[in-house]
């Protein structure tokens, strides 16, 4: 599978961005989405993640509560809405997809654990 995300870009402190990431192919609903984020000087990190069949979801504790992830399996995207954006949330952010088999709804957060990887968006939070 092919991702291209978009929807970066700069905002002041306490604005929102939804970042979209469209997928090629016609198996994007097997696919387990996730977003990480990379700021300057630092490892990349999980931000959140939305599971193949229910869309289950899991968030960082960062952003939970601030953002939310979405699939629309018909369009093949997956979304990232960040609402009360801080500075601290200024990065490159990066969707990425998986389709391993976990026992007990277990949704991956490392990036280790993805296979497939677009090019990321970068979000600028101005305070």
């Amino acid at each position: 599978v092919q991702l291209q995300a978009s929807g970066g870009g700069l905002v002041q402190a306490g604005g929102s961005l939804r970042l979209s990431c469209a997928a090629s192919g016609r198996t994007f609903s097997s696919y387990t989405m996730g977003w990480f984020r990379q700021a300057p000087g630092k490892e990349r990190e999980f931000v959140a993640a939305i599971s193949r069949s229910v869309g289950d979801t899991y968030y960082a504790d960062s952003v939970k509560g601030r953002f939310t992830i979405s699939r629309d399996n018909a369009k093949n995207t997956v979304y990232l809405q960040m609402n009360s954006l801080k500075p601290e949330d200024t990065a490159v952010y990066y969707c990425t997809a998986e389709n391993n088999y976990y026992i007990g709804g277990y949704i991956p957060r490392t990036s280790s654990e993805y296979d497939f990887w677009g090019q990321g968006t970068p979000v600028t939070v101005s305070s």
